[in-house]
C-alpha cells in the first residue's frame, strides 16, 4: 500500500465535516469516494487507527476518535506517528520481544475468566478470518488483551504504544492483496500454545510462548517468501 493512499484517506478525515466520535461512512461508500479497494481502505483504516485518528470496533463499524481535553491524547498521538518515521518493521518486532514475553508471564498470574474467555474466541475468530486486514485486527486485539491481563497499567501502555507503530511501520509496507492465512498459518498454533500456557497459569511457559511466536513471526519477516 502505497502512502499515497493514507495521504488521501488523512485528508478525507480533514475535509469529511464529521464531528469527532461520528461513524464514518460503509466501507463500499468510502471506497468509491476515495477510488480505492476494499482492501486498500481496510489497510488504509488499520494505520489511522494505530495513528490514533479513527476508532474501530467489531460489529460497530469506524468512528472518527475523540480528541481529548487535556491534550494528552494528542501528544501520544503525535509521538507515535515521528516514532514510525523512523523506526522499521525490524526494530518494531525486536521491540516487542524485550516487551511481550514479560507481559505473557504476567498475565498468567493476573488473567481473569473474562480474558481467557475473550482470548480464546480471538483464536477462533482468526482463524476465520477471510482477509490479511481481518486477522490482522483481530490479532492486534490477542495481544492487547494480554496486555490488559497482566495488571500493569504502565507496562500495558507502553505495549500500546510499540504495537501502535507496529502497526503502521508494517502495515504500510506488508501486501494484504492474496486472501486470508491459510489453514496451517504458523501464527494458530502458536497464539494456541500462549493461551494454553495462560489457562495453566504458567508464568515461564507463557513468557516461552510468546518468545517463540514473536521469533517466528520475526523469521517470517525477513525470509523471502517465508510464512
Amino acid at each position: 500500500m502505497s502512502d499515497q493512499i493514507i495521504t488521501r484517506m488523512r485528508n478525507w478525515i480533514t475535509n469529511c465535516g464529521l464531528t469527532e466520535g461520528a461513524r464514518l461512512p460503509a466501507e463500499r461508500s468510502l471506497c468509491a469516494d476515495l477510488g480505492v479497494n476494499r482492501t486498500e481502505l481496510r489497510k488504509a483504516l488499520l494505520v489511522l487507527e494505530a495513528e490514533g485518528h479513527v476508532t474501530r470496533h467489531v460489529g460497530r463499524g469506524t468512528f472518527l476518535a475523540k480528541v481529548s481535553k487535556s491534550g494528552k491524547s494528542g501528544r501520544i498521538d503525535s509521538t507515535i506517528s515521528a516514532l514510525s518515521e523512523s523506526t522499521s518493521p525490524i526494530d518494531a518486532m525486536n521491540a516487542r520481544l524485550v516487551v511481550e514475553p514479560q507481559i505473557a508471564q504476567l498475565a498468567a498470574m493476573h488473567a481473569t475468566p473474562k480474558h481467557l474467555q475473550d482470548l480464546r474466541r480471538l483464536t477462533t475468530q482468526m482463524r476465520d478470518a477471510s482477509t490479511w486486514a481481518r486477522y490482522e485486527e483481530l490479532d492486534g486485539e490477542f495481544h492487547e488483551v494480554i496486555a490488559d491481563a497482566a495488571g500493569n497499567t504502565l507496562l500495558q501502555a507502553v505495549h500500546k504504544i510499540i504495537n501502535r507503530v507496529r502497526l503502521v511501520v508494517v502495515w504500510r509496507k506488508i501486501d494484504t492483496t492474496a486472501s486470508g492465512p491459510r489453514a496451517d498459518y504458523h501464527s494458530f498454533a502458536e497464539h494456541d500454545a500462549i493461551l494454553d500456557a495462560l489457562e495453566r497459569r504458567n508464568g515461564s511457559d507463557a513468557c516461552a510462548a510468546m518468545r517463540a511466536h514473536l521469533d517466528s513471526t520475526l523469521t517470517a519477516m525477513t525470509t523471502p517468501h517465508g510464512t
